[in-house]
């Protein structure tokens, strides 16, 4: 599991008060970093090269998040398949669960525009960080 610390800014909040339930995905996209890196670990990103692309986004608002308070990221590998895994995220502020959501990233080919197998030894990385339950 990876645990990154994050500081809500005065600009992420909204109207009423509290973080806005568009920033947690911003947040959640730094908890990835580690996880691309096993792909990428110089983080070049190249379209030729790169081999990953987000299927599916999901998230649910357990409690809000506020200003004040210093945020807790956690993510993990939740599931492997064989062309596809899913990375899950939680925020927490002051020992609360306030967000929670999963990524389902696909091994792919931007070449051929083909889903791939995960290679062995990446997927080898994924399941040293494989949380289940």
């Amino acid at each position: 599991m990876f645990t990154i610390t994050v500081y809500p800014r005065f600009g992420d909040l909204d109207a009423l008060g509290h973080i806005n339930n568009t920033v947690p995905s911003f947040w959640f996209e730094s908890g990835r970093t580690q996880v691309l890196k096993m792909f990428d670990p110089d983080l070049k990103v190249d379209r030729k090269t790169f081999p990953l692309i987000i299927a599916h986004l999901d998230y649910d608002f357990i409690d809000q998040l506020y200003l004040t308070h210093e945020v807790q990221i956690k993510t993990w590998i939740s599931k492997i398949g064989t062309k596809s895994f899913t990375v899950s995220h939680e925020a927490w502020q002051d020992g609360r669960l306030c967000v929670k959501g999963n990524a389902i990233i696909v091994h792919f080919d931007f070449n051929k525009q083909v889903t791939t197998p995960i290679p062995d030894d990446k997927r080898k990385l994924l399941e040293e960080q494989l949380v289940s339950g």
